[in-house]
This record gives structure tokens, sequence and C-alpha cells, in this order.
């Protein structure tokens, strides 16, 4: 203190100098009253260990994770929100039987993902991503946590074993036994048969019927829209994760893709994950120049050389509040991640929305038009009736769109299921969360020749069964996580779809057999027995019936009217599908894991310049 200001303070009379004193006294941190320091705000580029610290938490949060925890994220890594987080609440009356809780978030969604004004970042404000942390240990331990983190958290949840010994033991015995009761007492062996198959067909039929019912009254009365959109300063921190094997020559058609998603770049980070063997890939990506958003991850050699595994390996190198699944062969409306946004903010029990998708070369083959009705009626009918009635909602093996606590909370993608996809809608299902579909077209090339479209369908067929497998491995605790009514709709989903697929044939056996010996009655002539054949003739009957309608709706729905009239052959289309059934299930069995790549074209060597249609 200088001369100037001690004569002044001895010039203060004694109740000023009291008042200075104490006022000097708290400023230094002494005196008998303490005043709380103002808060300063963290430097938003960390050090580098801090940043480590982070990540490491992080990967070792993703396989230990616990829920009564809910997870906090800085603005260090440029994003302005935090995602709707599920906090401990009450079981559904549903589920409140079983005690399961829910752990929906019930705070107001502004303290969620749209924070106080004070915590968003202005758009022209660098949002620097911290840098993750690129050594050999860190790689191995990332591909260890890969490969074996679900397993290890989770075992019951992860196909890496395909058969529990119970299973095992269940097909030991049962067919044998069967097989035995069809030879020495065929009539009833066929009564157990017949009805065994006529219950999950009809529940087939009802689904389809439901789903043709919400078809042609959403197009009586077209929906609003979807949620509008938040502003550009308050859009959360997007991760965009491209899995690429064996895609040299598409590699710029991907990026003029990506290049045209309407999202601010200061919040948008994209992973293009490669193979460390797939060398003609890598050579094609180093060829291009990249803007400072998009990220190339080398994935390391390793087994199961699977599309899950790589995403899991990505994962922890991601920074956003929402990350969603692109293949590289994708071409997403512009709006997408906005839409998805929109979407997810507008309900915090979501936990993932499927974005719609369909085909851009639907006009070059017969297999094509086919795959082009297929897609349109599962991802614009279907699904949104799943979602509809509360039921577990398959996921497509692309644009999926996650909150980051729902992909950590069930566990990330299984590296040993060949169909990721559908295992996660299910298992997101089992932990509370919803899942929903969003208005917005990602358009797709279908596989044009049979033997492409041979070895996707039984990848997907193989997938499904491995789904139904793992989540049936414990049925009293899948129905205590789902339900009643989920745990229905599991077994008519998974378990009808494919016990379908691989019954459909024996159908045309048993007519022709018909009608070359004559009607031969195997189900006996009692009351029950004409009860069944009524309901399996029924069943065929509509089966047939509403599948074809619902193709004719879902086209002209999408302005396809021309490719309307070929839904009048997809039974012809179903026998293909009962092939590659049958083939999925020698694989099953034989090469779990193998992962039949499909392969794909450069754009301009089959797309029009304009998707024909209507978008959504």
């Amino acid at each position: 203190m200088d001369r100037a200001a001690s004569c002044g303070i001895a010039r203060m009379s004694g109740q000023d100098r009291n008042h200075y004193a104490k006022i000097a006294a708290n400023a230094s941190g002494s005196g008998t009253r303490r005043h709380r320091r103002p808060h300063r705000s963290r430097p938003r580029i960390e050090t580098k260990t801090r940043i480590e610290e982070q990540k490491t938490a992080r990967s070792h949060k993703l396989a230990t994770h616990d829920k009564t925890k809910a997870r906090t994220r800085n603005d260090t890594a440029g994003g302005s929100s935090d995602v709707p987080q599920r906090r401990e609440g009450h079981a559904s009356p549903e589920r409140a039987r079983s005690g399961l809780p829910l752990q929906r978030a019930r705070a107001s969604l502004s303290s969620h993902l749209f924070p106080a004004a004070a915590r968003i970042h202005n758009r022209r404000d660098p949002l620097t991503a911290p840098t993750y942390p690129d050594n050999t240990s860190q790689r191995e331990r990332d591909l260890d946590l890969a490969v074996s983190g679900l397993r290890r958290r989770r075992p019951d949840l992860s196909a890496a074993e395909p058969l529990w010994a119970w299973q095992k033991a269940a097909l030991i015995f049962i067919i044998p036994i069967f097989a035995t009761v069809a030879v020495l007492a065929p009539h009833r062996a066929a009564f157990i048969l017949a009805t065994t198959l006529a219950l999950p067909f009809c529940c087939i039929v009802l689904l389809r019927t439901s789903a043709l019912w919400k078809s042609l009254a959403a197009t009586a009365h077209p929906a609003d829209g979807s949620p509008r959109a938040p502003s550009p300063l308050s859009l959360p921190r997007y991760s965009v994760l491209v899995p690429l094997h064996d895609e040299a020559d598409i590699v710029r058609d991907l990026l003029a893709a990506l290049d045209g998603l309407d999202y601010p770049i200061d919040r948008l980070e994209i992973f293009l994950a490669l193979e460390e063997t797939d060398q003609a890939t890598r050579k094609a990506i180093e060829a291009e120049i990249l803007p400072p958003h998009i990220t190339v991850v080398i994935v390391p050699e390793g087994l199961p050389q699977t599309k899950p595994r790589a995403l899991n390996y990505v994962l922890p190198r991601t920074t956003g509040d929402l990350v969603v699944i692109y293949d590289a062969e994708d071409l997403p409306e512009p709006d997408q991640l906005r839409r998805a946004v929109a979407a997810l903010t507008a309900n915090p029990d979501l936990g993932c929305v499927q974005a719609r998708l369909n085909v851009l070369n639907a006009d070059e083959t017969w297999l094509t038009r086919q795959y082009a009705i297929e897609y349109t009626v599962l991802f614009d009918c279907m699904l949104p009736t799943l979602e509809a009635l509360k039921l577990p909602v398959p996921l497509g093996g692309t644009s999926n769109h996650f909150t980051r606590s729902a992909l950590e909370d069930v566990g990330a993608w299984d590296p040993f299921n060949v169909t990721e996809d559908a295992d996660l809608g299910i298992r997101l299902a089992r932990n509370g969360w919803s899942v929903g579909v969003v208005p917005s077209t990602t358009w797709e090339e279908a596989p044009a020749n049979f033997k492409s479209w041979l070895k996707q369908r039984t990848r997907w067929l193989k997938g499904w069964m491995q789904t139904y497998l793992v989540h049936m491995r414990n049925p009293w605790r899948t129905l205590r996580d789902l339900g009643w009514r989920q745990f229905a709709g599991l077994q008519v989903l998974m378990g009808g779809m494919v016990l379908s697929a691989l019954v459909h044939p024996w159908l045309y056996v048993a007519i022709a057999a018909d009608a070359a010996y004559g009607p031969f009655d195997v189900l006996g002539d009692d009351v029950l027995s004409r009860i069944i054949k009524i309901v399996t003739v029924a069943n065929l009957v509509l089966g047939y019936v509403s599948g074809v309608v619902l193709g004719i709706v879902a086209m002209r729905g999408r302005g396809r009217q021309r490719l309307a009239a070929w839904a009048l052959l997809m039974p012809a289309y179903w026998l293909l599908i009962s092939l590659a059934a049958y083939r999925a299930l020698l694989q099953l069995a034989t090469s779990p894991y193998r992962w039949e790549k499909t392969q794909h074209r450069p754009r301009a060597a089959f797309a029009p310049l304009r998707p024909s249609g209507k978008t959504h």
C-alpha cells in the first residue's frame, strides 16, 4: 500500500477503518466472514494429460457402465449441449410386476439437450475437439474393448457363443423325439406342428393388417411433419461413423454424400473406419483431400472382422452427443441430422431414431424391384407401426441416430453378431429405451444380381437367428426386461419371421403332393383338427393378400405407382428368401461369424441424377 493510501486510512473514523479492514481481509481469504470466490470457466483447450484421463475414463465406462450415474460432458469437445439423460424412475404399468426401472429422464428438456444460454457457444467460436491419444497401448486397449467389451460385461447378450448348453441339448433331443412321434403317430405330430405354426403366422398377418390400416390412414390424413429442428446455436455435437471395407470404387460418392449434410461444421465430426488390410480403400482415401472435420481411423487386423467391431473401435474416439452410422454407399437427405435432432429432443425416452431406407436403382432388374418394394414396406409401413404399437424395433444397418447415453448404456455393438443393428434394437428395448422412425430417407444401392443378393440376405437371416437365440437364452429374464407385450413382439418379429421363411416352401410341397396324389388327411377329422385346418388356410391366404396389398399401398405412398404392380410377384420373391434362410441356417452351424461382403458400384453406373418417387 502506498504512502497516500496509508494517510487516507489514518484519517478515517474508527468505524470506517473497521469496515475497510473487513473488506481487505475477505479479499485476501482471511477474516471472520468468507465470501465465495467467483467461478472461473475452464479453458476450452485442455492439456494432453487431462484429455487422456477423460478418454481412458470414457473407455472404461463403456465396459462398466453404471446406470445410476448420469453422464456429464464438458463443452471443450465442441458440443453446446447434453443429450437427454435417463434417470432412475418408475416402472411402466406393464413392467411394474417385474420391477424393472425404465430410468426415464423426467427433468425438463431444456436442462438436458439445450442448456441455459450462457452455456451455448456462438457459431463463430472455434470448438476444438480434444486430441485422442494415438499410441500402441491405447490401440491395443481399444481393440480389446471393441472385441470383448460386451462379452465381459454381459456374456448373456453376446453372440460370441452361438448356443448355450441348454439350447444345444434342446435341439439334440427335440428333433429326434419329434421325428419319432411323426413316424409312430403322424396325425398327432401334424397337429402339434400346425398348432405351433398357426399362432405366430396369425400374428404376422395381424401386424401387416395394422401396418396397412396405418398407411391408409396416413395417406388420407397426412401428418404436419416432424418436430422443427432447433436453431444452429443450440445444435448438439454430432459424430458420424462410416465403416468401409473394400469400397475403393465409391470413395468419391461417399465424400460427396457426406459433404451434402446440412449441419454446422463446427459441430460435426466424421470418422472413416478403414480395415488395416484393405489397402485399396486406404489408397483411394489418401488420394482425396479431406476436410478438417473428417478423420480416418485404421482398424487393426483381427477377428471377427465385422462391421460392429470397427464401430466399437472408433466409438471411444468420438466426442459427439449424438452418433449416427452410415454405410459407404449411402446417400442421406441433407437435413437428416437436423430432423434426427428434432425427434430426439422432442422425446427424452428415445434412445435412437431410424431413418427410412430406400433404393436408388429400383428399375434395374426384377430383384431390385422386389427389393425396393420390400424396403418400402419395412421402413415406411412396418417400422412406424412397431413404434406406434410400442413393440421392439429391429434397426436397419444404417442411418441409426443414437444418443450417446443410450448407446453406452446398452454396451454399444456386438462384434460377433452379423446383424448388429437388429440386436441393438432389441437391447435398447430391454434397457427401457424407445426407438422411433424419423421422416427422412437414406438412398442405397440394391443388389442387382442374384449372387450378391443371396450373400447379403443370408447374412441378414443368419444375424436374425443369432439375435433370437441370444435373447432367448434366458426367456424369463427377457420377459422381465421387456414385459409381456414386447416379449410377444420379439417372438413374432424375430422368431416368427425366420420361422415363416423356413416353413414357406413346404406349403408348396404340401399343395403339390395334394394335387398329385389326391387329398390326404394327416390332421384327423376331429373338431380341433378342423379348426387348425381353417386357421392354417386362412393364414396362408391372408398372408399373401396382406403382403401384396401392403406392397402396393407402400409403393403408391412413395409415388412409385409403376412399380406397385410388381408386388403381385412377391410370393416368388419369398421363395428366394426361404432359400437364403436355409443357407443362413447352414452357416450358423458352420461359420456363424462369416461376413459376406456386398459389393457396390459407383453411383453414376446405375442411379438416376435424382431418386425417383417421393422423399420423406
